[in-house]
């Protein structure tokens, strides 16, 4: 599985910006998508994450920093996720990364952990400021 992420830039305190991460190669088996964020001389957190099964559907989960402003959607036809960045502060500003697994849902406790995750894209920088 290879992943691209697009769609990075320089954004108003305030503004908006959608980010995409295109999934290619083995995309049938992948149950989960995340996307993580690394700003200068912090650590790498968790932003949001989409799982899914044939039996359970799909779910998504937010770190408490982002609920309620950013929204994370996959479009199947396009093998594609998205990440709806709203009301974006100077604090958001980061590289963001998409990752994504294979195999059974990652559980719940562990959909935040980087190490859920197999795949990882390139990253693409989100800057906030005015």
């Amino acid at each position: 599985v290879q992943l691209q992420a697009s769609g990075g830039g320089l954004v108003q305190p305030g503004g908006s910006l959608r980010v995409s991460c295109a999934a290619s190669g083995r995309t049938f088996s992948i149950s989960g998508m995340g996307w993580f964020r690394q700003a200068p001389a912090k650590e790498r957190e968790f932003v949001a994450a989409i799982s899914w099964s044939n039996w359970s559907g799909s779910s998504t989960y937010y770190a408490d920093s982002v609920r309620g402003r950013f929204g994370i959607s996959r479009d199947n036809a396009k093998n594609t996720m998205y990440l709806q960045m709203n009301s974006l502060k100077p604090e958001d500003t980061a590289v963001y990364y998409c990752a994504a697994r294979r195999g059974l849902p990652p559980a719940r406790d562990s959909i935040g952990k980087s190490r859920t995750y197999e795949y990882w894209g390139q990253g693409t920088l989100v800057t906030v400021s005015s």
